[in-house]
């Protein structure tokens, strides 16, 4: 049963039910049905350990799916409550974090970095020169800053031992040389969402994992979602593989996946560019928030514009890292034909994570797509859901 909680923060409501008439939110049930059942042929022929899904139109969950399992030696069934790492599926929602504090005033868009975060003053090119302007906080999360990928030579592990704080991290990128001029190119740009992180950290006042927690988690319902997840929720946790030959391995080479940083026991970097846990109906309450203008259950985090300027298309005719596709703030957003090739129609937004996973939200639909999975490498699946999922909208 679903239901309204009482908390010092407010009430909170969960997720909606699934609906039993996927009709009556514009649905067709036996195109939804086919989503479990493809699935399956993929946990069947041994590429894929365990998906859950979720399908939703204009504010109702049509289809909410678990197939295959949390682990093959174990054979446990996956659930749909099950909780996964999310990666870079991450990114979209720290960069709403900043958005909630440029609405209240604290900095702006097209502020320069260095007026919020000093130690990036001075910044210069790689080769040397001083570039034409400043990075705007802008350009962090359209991945157009120039601030390089990955972490800098020194703490290339950072992924791997989590052992800097977030404080740490960005002062070592802040004296980096940049890649190039900022907002001339699109580079994806791990260490630019690191500093949207930051800039939440020092703006909002607090660690960016308790701004998340008490500004967007806490009052969308979102009890499942974290960076730092409490040991009760281990066991919730599929377990994480790679795709080797055409099979799914136990991933013990990744310490984010099998390895001693899975849990982030002892971990000091909250990781703003890929460390979120979640689970599919937790999401739902944050993507039909970004649906709903801004408002979810009553409690509002973001104003229309707000959202509007999010999933705009903030870079123009850049090449990025898809065809036809360009980026707002956090998001990508399909811009052009090629990128409906993949039944997204432009306008719709949404990312993918390192493991696999991916959401999609289409404005002109009202829908909703979460794909979650424990598998780096491939996407065959994950394009099938997208295909099943925007086939089953039958007007």
């Amino acid at each position: 049963m679903r239901y309204c909680v009482w908390l010092v923060a407010g009430v909170l409501c969960a997720a909606p039910p699934v609906v039993k008439d996927a009709a009556k939110a514009g649905l067709d049930a036996k195109r939804l049905a086919l989503i479990p059942a493809r699935m399956k042929e993929f946990v069947d022929s041994g590429k894929v350990a365990g998906v859950v899904t979720l399908v939703a139109r204009r504010g109702q969950i049509a289809a909410l799916d678990a197939t295959g399992y949390t682990d093959l030696e174990s054979r446990q069934a996956m659930g749909t409550g099950n909780i996964f790492q999310l990666h870079s599926m991450t990114k979209p929602i720290v960069s709403t974090a900043l958005t909630m504090l440029v609405e209240e005033g604290r900095l702006a868009l097209t502020d320069a970095v260095e007026k919020h975060l000093p130690e990036f003053r001075g910044l210069r090119l790689k080769g040397g020169g001083k570039p034409a302007r400043a990075v705007m906080v802008r350009d962090l999360m359209t991945h157009t800053s120039g601030i390089m990928g990955k972490p800098p030579a020194g703490i290339g592990e950072l992924h791997g031992a989590l052992h800097k704080s977030l404080a740490e991290v960005v002062a070592i990128v802040s004296q980096q040389p940049l890649e190039f001029e900022p907002g001339t190119r699109w580079q994806y740009s791990d260490m630019g969402i690191a500093t949207v992180g930051r800039l939440v950290e020092v703006l909002g006042g607090m660690p960016l994992e308790k701004f998340l927690e008490k500004r967007i988690f806490e009052p969308l319902g979102m009890k499942d979602t974290f960076i730092f997840p409490p040991k009760e929720k281990f066991h919730r946790m599929p377990t994480a593989y790679v795709l080797r030959d055409g099979k799914p391995v136990k991933y013990t080479a990744d310490p984010l996946g099998e390895g001693k940083m899975k849990f982030r026991e002892g971990a000091k970097y909250s990781l703003p560019e890929g460390g979120l846990y979640s689970t599919a109906e937790d999401l739902f309450a944050f993507y039909q928030m970004m649906l709903n203008g801004g408002e979810y259950g009553g409690k509002r985090l973001l104003s229309k514009a707000g959202v509007q300027t999010m999933t705009a298309l903030q870079t123009g005719e850049m090449a990025t890292n898809a065809p036809g596709n360009g980026w707002g703030l956090g998001w990508f957003v399909v811009r052009a034909p090629l990128g409906e090739l993949s039944l997204l129609p432009r306008g719709a937004y949404g990312h993918g994570g390192r493991y696999g996973t991916f959401c999609f939200l289409d404005p002109a639909r009202e829908m909703i797509g979460i794909f979650l999975i424990h598998r780096e490498g491939g996407s065959e699946e994950r394009q099938a859901f997208v295909q099943l999922a925007m086939g089953a909208a039958i007007d």
